[in-house]
């Protein structure tokens, strides 16, 4: 899973950034609309991995993983002047869903370039410069296909009747302010215009910087595949070096229950229908991530292709219950270890083993 971090010059990004990706890139400076990209893996804290870990001793851990990319060169205005960069249009089509950061905190040494500090008119700001993105490339195809249409130079006339409508009907919603993601595609709809690179399609977590001390606001953004939270950016920041004992101490007297980088990824995985499925033993406990509806050969295809072309069954067992009796030899004794075909649903925090042959 890939996250493009965005935001207005100014917002934090990269003191979120840091935050979730416990770095230390240098923040405070507004790139200005010029386009640059900081890149960082990080695991996904999991506590169902540190439980399985300690069963079973493992040569290696293995978290799930999620990339982050601190992706600037967006500032109001773009979509009048000339648009966006191609590689800036580039990155932001390619990561999974944004992350976006959203300034509300107040700081004299770096002014807000718009003279105040307004997290809606922000947050409408971005969202306008999306939509006259995706507008620009919706009417361009329709141009295209309402020519060929009318030249016949579609030899399957009837698909190309149904992708001006279904263009028609993404113009419609984008004229109507509306983000792409608010609509109810077909799983063909979606294949077709997946190349396209729509940026009102992703899904969107909204992130609220706030200063050390500043309370939650109240900000309402209801489309669908969307989420609103908060951060105390800055602090969030200085926690992320800390560790042991320390870490305790400065999350107590700050009242913080749980880093940002915690909360932000389970928000993310929620928002685009994520889970996690485990693999265990003596040599590795590992953690896989899977859409939800996945079947157990398409888990055993994360795993490895081989395993999903050769797939027989899968051995699985709920980590509660595998938590719970302490092992998989009493799992199986207690009558909780299944074995499952091709078309199980795997369910987030299964534990799976993949009996295969080619």
């Amino acid at each position: 899973m890939k996250l493009g971090i965005i935001g207005l010059p100014g917002a934090g990004k990269t003191t979120i950034f840091n935050a979730l990706t416990r770095g230390d890139a240098p923040t405070g400076q507004s790139m200005g609309g010029r386009f640059d990209v900081l890149t960082a893996i990080v695991d996904v804290p999991d506590e169902r991995v540190d439980v399985l870990s300690r069963m079973y001793k493992p040569k290696k851990t293995t978290y799930a993983r999620v990339t982050y990319e601190d992706i600037a060169g967006l500032q109001k205005g773009m979509g009048e002047s000339g648009g966006m960069s191609g590689p800036l249009l580039n990155h932001l089509a390619q990561v999974d869903g944004y992350v976006h950061v959203l300034r509300a905190f107040e700081d004299e040494q770096n002014p807000h370039p718009d003279g105040s500090v307004d997290p809606a008119r922000d947050l409408a700001t971005l969202d306008a410069e999306f939509l006259i993105n995706d507008l620009v490339l919706v009417e361009g195809k329709l141009e295209r296909l309402s020519e060929g249409l009318g030249k016949g130079a579609y030899k399957n006339r009837a698909a190309a009747e149904a992708e001006r409508l279904l263009f028609e009907r993404l113009s419609e919603t984008l004229s109507a302010e509306q983000p792409l993601r608010t609509l109810d595609l077909t799983e063909e709809e979606e294949k077709t215009i997946r190349d396209y690179g729509f940026l009102t399609l992703k899904p969107v977590l909204v992130v609220v910087n706030l200063g050390d001390d500043q309370p939650e606001i109240d900000l309402a953004y209801d489309f669908p595949h969307s989420r609103v939270t908060h951060l105390r950016g800055k602090l969030e920041a200085e926690l992320s070096q800390l560790s042991g004992e320390d870490l305790e101490i400065f999350m107590a007297e700050y009242g913080v229950t749980e880093l940002g980088l915690a909360r932000v990824i389970r928000l993310s995985y929620e928002l685009m229908g994520l889970q996690s499925f485990f693999t265990v033993g003596d040599d590795e406990v590992r953690a896989w991530t899977v859409r939800k509806g996945a079947t157990a050969v398409e888990a055993a295809g994360t795993i490895h292709t081989d395993l999903a072309k050769g797939f027989i069954r899968a051995e699985t067992v709920a980590y509660s219950d595998l938590a719970a009796l302490k092992g998989m030899a009493e799992a199986r004794s207690a009558g909780k270890l299944r074995q499952e075909g091709k078309t199980y649903v795997v369910q987030d925090g299964d534990i799976v083993h993949v009996k295969f042959n080619l």
